[in-house]
């Protein structure tokens, strides 16, 4: 780090890393500097102007304080400390002016624009503009751009801050966006009026000061100072994106990013953003019984009453699905195992090893991408899995940093090393002999679910481990299911995997495991909180709370204890997950023993105590596994659509909509195009 430099900020002096901008500096001194087109995490742009402050013995005019570093700035008088003013009178006076400029083509349009409430066009108005206009010629106008079902235009309202240009660039990857003509002909359009290829540009939605881009889905359905706000986590992949749930009354009206530097940083995927429609649909709302065929709705004694019955006696299996939170995962597994059963989290087939959180969590955590210079990837398409790391991986890729990938050759939106799609690839790899300069350099093995989900998934994972070790290079094991780290955690898992659980079993429960056919035969309770495939099969459905409807703990794919909070009220009969267990457990005569969520909580952090430290992480010891044969077959990536992954996403009509656009985006094309 710099020597620090001392810099006088309206009288006061203040030590500051000399590397810093001016507006960085005043943040640190606690000034607030208003700004449009300035965001810490993308590139300077210096083209609002609206963040213009005065050096003391500089030149005669203002300065932009985004696009000028401390250290640029001249000493004063004698040696004395450089000095800047945020609230002179010519600063006064060049916000007024900045601020009048920008208000000369702005349509008048506050009471019908859904950016109303929390625009930063209004609210900087009204604290640095003036109550007055000198203009009288007429507006100008634009026309809208078609950029798909997610983001709405109104360019009219644009002030050129180029934020979602350089959002879409950088982050996202994509160069349909851009800036073109100049003076009063500039405008922000796309590229031969294509819709936006990413799963990431809904986050253009936040960066928009103005109310030029805003979330098609939500328009003129409720003002910010109607809804209530709950900061929760996201379980649309296993990153556990910090989001905040928006809701009127009963209803999700929005989801929106937390800031969360370890994590997501502030963005969240497209899928965690725009599913909320999918948890209004399709929902289950009472228990049903299968009777000749066909399910009919029932009573919670009565279904109680029949679950308790079909399972006395039977062997028992449980099944936790991927979005089960660990609450629940925990009591089923008290409640099967006591009655002499199995329970299987590893609906998909990972060879995850049980007991082993070093291998099945892994030794790095998401911010080390930030620092390594070398990055493996095997058995992973990262933009379809958690598209906020891949964001970080393509930063990482713009500073430098070596990215190689054994698997599908996909399009990342950066450049990388193509090792090859087989395990013959992956076992080079393992077996090459690395050099010490290479062992120095912070590297980074990250090992995606397809490269785990065949036979030889233990072989594949012990041979990646191997390399990880050989490389001193740290191990990220990047899941897909947001309950599968906590439901390892507490040991819903069966040695020998799905099929030994499964085996023999007369009655299977089913939580939430929507993503696996099960065979004619055993009875099938299935706990869930959507009509999916999991429902569409069961005799006894006991309809449940999704994620936003109870209070739970997921552990993300660094092994990160996170609570998600209840936004809103689940429909109709539907109850918590771990409530219907306790439930039934007392129609079985094997009553858990928990009354509460708090006692229930007691209980699954004195089995597994690193599930109280909320929001740190672990420090897992490496452990090798034995190394055995690997198969020849190809890598496949887990995930085929990116927004039909889970029963809420499937229930969405918004979410089937972007999906057929992804595949006409992907199809060949005719002769005629």
């Amino acid at each position: 780090m710099a020597e620090l430099r001392t810099i006088k900020i309206d009288g006061t002096e203040i030590a500051v890393d000399p590397n810093l901008t001016l507006i960085q500096a005043c943040e640190q001194a606690g000034i607030e500097i208003p700004r449009f087109c300035y965001h810490e995490r993308l590139s300077i742009a210096g083209n609002c102007r609206m963040c213009l402050v005065e050096v003391v013995g500089g030149p005669p005019k203002p300065a932009a304080s985004c696009a000028m570093q401390v250290k640029d700035l001249r000493p004063g008088p004698e040696g004395a400390p450089s000095e800047i003013r945020t609230n002179s009178p010519m600063v006064k006076k060049a916000r007024e002016g900045v601020m009048e400029f920008l208000l000369i083509n702005h349509p008048l349009d506050c009471p019908i624009c859904d950016q109303g409430g929390e625009c930063d066009l209004q609210d900087q108005a009204m604290a640095y503009g003036v109550d007055f206009s000198r203009y009288r010629e007429p507006k100008r106008a634009s026309e809208e751009l078609n950029l798909g079902p997610l983001v709405e235009t109104h360019m009219t309202r644009c002030i050129s801050c180029t934020r979602c240009v350089r959002f879409t660039s950088e982050v996202a990857g994509i160069s349909q966006m851009g800036q073109t003509g100049r003076g009063e002909d500039s405008e922000i359009t796309s590229y031969l009026n294509q819709t936006l290829a990413s799963n990431l540009q809904g986050n253009i939605i936040d960066l928009c000061p103005v109310g030029a881009l805003v979330s098609k889905p939500y328009a003129f359905t409720a003002r910010p100072w109607e809804l209530s706000k709950t900061e929760t986590i996201d379980v649309m992949d296993a990153l556990g994106s910090a989001i905040r749930v928006d809701t009127k009354g009963r209803e999700v009206m929005r989801i929106l990013p937390r800031n969360h530097d370890g994590v997501n940083e502030e963005w969240i995927s497209d899928k965690t953003r725009f599913v909320w429609d999918g948890l209004r649909r399709q929902r289950l709302d009472q228990p049903y019984l299968r009777e000749n065929g066909r399910l009919r709705p029932a009573t919670w004694p009565e279904a109680l009453a029949a679950a308790a019955t079909a399972m006395q006696g039977k062997k028992l299996a449980g099944l936790v699905g991927d979005l089960a939170p660990v609450e629940a995962a925990f009591s089923l597994k008290t409640l099967i195992e006591g009655l002499g059963g199995s329970v299987e989290c590893r609906t998909d087939g990972a060879k995850l090893p049980e007991g082993n959180r070093a291998a099945y969590v892994g030794t790095a955590t998401i911010a080390d991408i930030d620092t390594a210079e070398m990055i493996q990837l095997i058995g992973t398409n990262p933009r379809d899995e958690a598209p906020v790391l891949n964001a970080r991986l393509r930063r990482a890729w713009t500073r430098g940093a070596q990215i190689a990938l054994v698997g599908e050759a996909v399009d990342l939106t950066y450049d990388y090393h193509h090792v090859g799609t087989d395990r013959a690839a992956l076992e080079s790899l393992s077996s090459r002999q690395i050099s010490d300069e290479t062992r120095e350099t912070p590297s980074l093995v990250i090992v995606g679910q397809g490269a785990l989900r065949e036979a030889d998934g233990a072989a594949v994972l012990a041979h990646a481990i191997k390399l990880a070790e050989n490389s001193n290079s740290k191990l990220l094991i990047l899941h897909t299911a947001a309950g599968r780290v906590g439901a390892m955690d507490v040991g819903a898992v069966t040695q020998g995997g799905m099929t030994a659980a499964l085996d023999g079993a007369q009655v299977i429960f089913n939580l939430g495991a929507d993503e696996v056919e099960i065979a004619a035969g055993p009875t099938v309770i299935y706990q869930g909180s959507h009509g999916d495939r999991g429902a569409h099969r069961a005799d006894i459905i006991l309809p449940a709370a999704c994620y936003t409807e109870e209070q739970g703990l997921f552990v993300n794919t660094e092994g990160r204890p996170q609570l998600a909070l209840r936004a809103n009220f689940a429909p109709g009969e539907a109850k918590e997950n771990w409530a219907i267990l306790r439930a039934l457990s007392g129609e079985l005569g094997r009553t858990l023993p928990w009354d509460s969520l708090a006692q229930l909580r007691r209980k699954m952090v004195e089995a597994v105590p690193h599930l109280a430290r909320i929001d740190q992480i672990s420090e897992n010891q490496g452990a090798a596994l034995p190394l055995a044969d690997l198969g020849r077959a190809s890598f496949v990536n887990p995930v085929r659509d990116f927004y039909l992954t889970n029963p809420i996403a499937r229930s969405s009509p918004l979410m089937g909509e972007l999906s057929r656009m992804a595949a006409g985006r992907h199809a060949p094309a005719l002769a005629a195009e």
